[in-house]
């Protein structure tokens, strides 16, 4: 695992009880808007039918149940999965209209549903908070059913060398952005160094596919600064 953090479940979790009061109005701040055009192009990709089912883990305020709600009309069956309380409370008060929308505080490393349950598992900017990513990558096999498709939106690595200079200037200033607009830097210091720590696309690949997915392949979104990964269980 490319980080020195050997269980970070209480530190994931006091970062998130920092910022959820916050927390949508801070990814459109940093990422300049940009993370609702990468998950448009999210759920584009996973072209979720009516009448399917969703597990979204590490839902947040539940950003992508809302777009597979509107993908779908509203005919499917979505639960997400949310560690954290604080979050999960904002999701559900988000989302609050959506009766085919149900949440569940739990983490992707256990999760408490049936195995071989939904067409579609998303990980959206979660899968590098997990304490054991092995594990929650088997755990989303367990739960879809045969053809089902595991989908994961994360930060990656750029691959062009102007952006990265360009992005990595950047993103020192985001601790400071925090600070002023959630009161704290250290959220903001753990998201850099939890990106900067990640696996790199192929290496997501790799991970995706010895825990048991195939046809793993990925998509790059603005140069590498998020990718998306996807695959099956066949």
């Amino acid at each position: 695992m490319k980080t020195n953090i050997q269980d970070k479940t209480k530190l994931v979790n006091s970062v998130f009880s920092k910022v959820y009061k916050k927390y949508d109005l801070m990814n459109d701040i940093i990422s300049l808007r940009k993370h609702r055009e990468w998950k448009v192009k999210f759920i584009e990709w996973m072209n979720p039918q009516k009448n399917s089912s969703l597990i979204d883990v590490a839902a947040g305020t539940g950003d992508i149940g809302l777009l597979y709600c509107e993908r779908t009309k509203n005919l499917s069956n979505i639960t997400c999965i949310e560690p954290n309380k604080d979050m999960l409370n904002e999701g559900e008060k988000k989302l609050k209209n959506f009766i085919n929308v149900k949440w569940l505080n739990a983490n992707a490393e256990s999760i408490p549903v049936k195995d071989n349950l939904y067409d579609f598992y998303s990980i959206s900017y979660g899968i590098r908070n997990v304490n054991d990513i092995n594990k929650s990558l088997k755990e989303a096999f367990r739960v879809l059913k045969p053809g089902g498709r595991f989908m994961c939106l994360e930060f990656s690595k750029i691959n062009n060398e102007i952006l990265n200079f360009l992005y990595k200037n950047y993103a020192k200033t985001i601790p400071s952005i925090g600070k002023l607009i959630v009161g704290s830097e250290k959220p903001y210091e753990y998201l850099i160094d939890s990106i900067s720590e990640f696996y790199n696309q192929e290496e997501l690949v790799e991970l995706i596919r010895k825990n048991g997915f195939s046809n793993v392949e990925y998509r790059n979104l603005s140069n590498g600064i998020s990718a998306i990964h996807s695959g099956w269980k066949i």
